[in-house]
């Protein structure tokens, strides 16, 4: 007899993921398939749709075969995305009009500006709870509607659908049944109001976004629809939905306020529970939704560092200083520890606290006696600082931080995980189920299906691996976070 099993469809930013788990979170079946990044100008990152869509389909099959192979049954499907990245499709013939305007794009850094300018923020931060930033689909989308010709009066006819990735796909799962985004994504766009949970007119006015292209918006987890049998082999429930981020909080198991993950990807991304009501911030953090289950949401503040593993990723593909990822962490070990060299990796600016768009990279401190380890070692502390002034703005905002989840490709690095606690001065914790972000999706689709009943079960299928200590002496801690914030002081424009 065939035992229950869980598709996680995990769209990355740089790769796709597909990964079957079974109840209690073991991994069963993995597939991967990394993606070329485009970058028309400097600043702009863009994806091709299809090659999305591809890579997703592809890994889903390997993954539903190797499960299968080994007696499983796949019962429902989470989808957990890339979350601001943007996309327009043709609602008759599902075709995309533009490629994917990827998060980390600033080609809207202008527009955004203006808006500021004209004194809109209060109403984005108030409503939306973020920031007025090229970072959310609102500009990107507008972008999209007035650069295609005919696309404006077409989505204003109803002819066109937005979405982020997780509606991209869902679509294209459905065979174009279903168009919607749940509130996680939702709340990444700058039209969603948090505490009304649904569109707000004001922010779509403000936007110049028509509603009719918007997607319904529905919570985390529910039976959405069926997968055409066509696709993968057999009709399947799609029952949960949810940003990368939002996912890895449940797969981190942050269900009361004051629990806090930070992730580690392309980007790292910390989230701190708030609980049944948004905070806003004071030092520019986001207020966001953390899921809505059954119609109630849950909320938290977030801070956002745009460029982590990307940082990595420009060191062996731009620099060609290092031929695989992994190679890093001997590298940096290999640097003098006291070299004051510093990189900040605002390749397409700097997100919180600062948001700066316009701001750009820097490498500095730089002595004859520095050399790849040194440059590889600021590469890793970039991330560690950057936490460290996240974990500052979160405890100014009334947030005390005791202990820090961690997960993503870079937590698996001990000596990074080490220099983190170090820098943080906070416990560091790493759970034994590395794939936080894929098993939240999965979670979710388990109670979207009836596997689950309550989301405290989360908790107590979590469990930690390793716990990082602080050891550095504070006089040491603060003299290097004295040098970063002198290095980021540089980039700002």
């Amino acid at each position: 007899m065939s035992r229950p099993a869980l598709l996680a469809l995990d769209q990355g930013t740089t790769s796709s993921r597909a990964l079957v788990f079974d109840e209690t979170g073991r991994v069963i079946a993995t597939a991967q398939e990394e993606f070329a990044q485009g970058y028309p100008q400097p600043g702009w990152v863009e994806h091709d749709p299809e090659v999305i869509w591809a890579t997703v389909l592809s890994t889903a099959r390997k993954a539903m075969s190797a499960a299968e192979t080994q007696g499983w049954a796949i019962q429902a499907i989470g989808v957990t995305n890339q979350r601001e990245t943007t996309l327009v499709w043709d609602r008759e013939t599902g075709q995309p009009i533009h490629n994917a305007i990827v998060w980390q794009d600033r080609r809207t850094a202008k527009t955004c500006a203006d808006l500021r300018a004209e004194g809109a923020e209060a109403l984005v931060r108030d409503r939306a709870g973020l920031v007025l930033d090229p970072y959310f689909s609102a500009s990107k989308l507008a972008y999209i509607l007035d650069s295609v010709p005919g696309a404006r009066a077409k989505a204003e006819a109803g002819k066109l659908a937005f979405g982020t990735v997780d509606s991209f796909l869902i679509w294209r799962l459905t065979g174009g049944r279903v168009h919607i985004t749940d509130a996680t994504n939702a709340s990444r766009t700058s039209l969603y109001a948090l505490e009304a949970a649904d569109w707000d007119e004001e922010l779509l006015r403000l936007f110049n976004v028509p509603r009719a292209v918007l997607p319904d918006v529905v919570d985390s987890a529910g039976r959405y629809g069926e997968t055409e049998s066509s696709i993968l082999g057999r009709a399947i429930p799609i029952c949960a939905a949810a940003g990368d981020q939002q996912a890895a909080a449940l797969g981190q198991a942050c269900l009361h306020p004051g629990e806090v993950k930070s992730t580690y990807g392309t980007g790292a991304f910390l989230l701190v529970n708030t609980g049944d009501a948004p905070v806003r911030s004071e030092n520019r953090l986001l207020a966001t939704t953390a899921w809505r289950l059954k119609g109630q949401s849950a909320f938290a503040l977030e801070g956002s560092i745009l460029s982590a593993g990307a940082t990595v990723q420009w060191l062996r593909d731009g620099l060609g200083m290092i031929a695989r990822s992994s190679e890093i962490e001997a590298l940096a070990q290999s640097a003098d520890p006291d070299c004051g060299v510093y990189l900040v990796p605002a390749f397409s600016g700097l997100g919180a606290p600062h948001w700066d768009p316009d701001a750009r990279g820097l490498l500095c401190g730089l002595s004859r006696g520095a050399g790849r380890a040194e440059i590889a070692r600021a590469a890793l502390d970039s991330t560690v600082y950057q936490t460290q002034d996240l974990l500052t703005a979160v405890a100014s905002d009334g947030v005390d931080v005791r202990t820090l989840k961690v997960d993503g490709g870079m937590a698996v690095n001990d000596a990074l995980m080490q220099r983190l606690a170090d820098i943080c001065a906070v416990e560091t914790v790493r759970p034994v189920n590395a794939e936080a972000t894929a098993w939240g999706a999965a979670f979710l689709a388990g109670l979207g299906i009836g596997m689950f009943s309550e989301l405290s079960e989360a908790a107590t299928l979590w469990q930690a691996e390793r716990a990082f200590a602080p050891q550095l002496e504070d006089a040491v801690r603060q003299r290097q976070m004295a040098g970063w914030h002198d290095a980021v002081r540089r980039t700002l424009s």
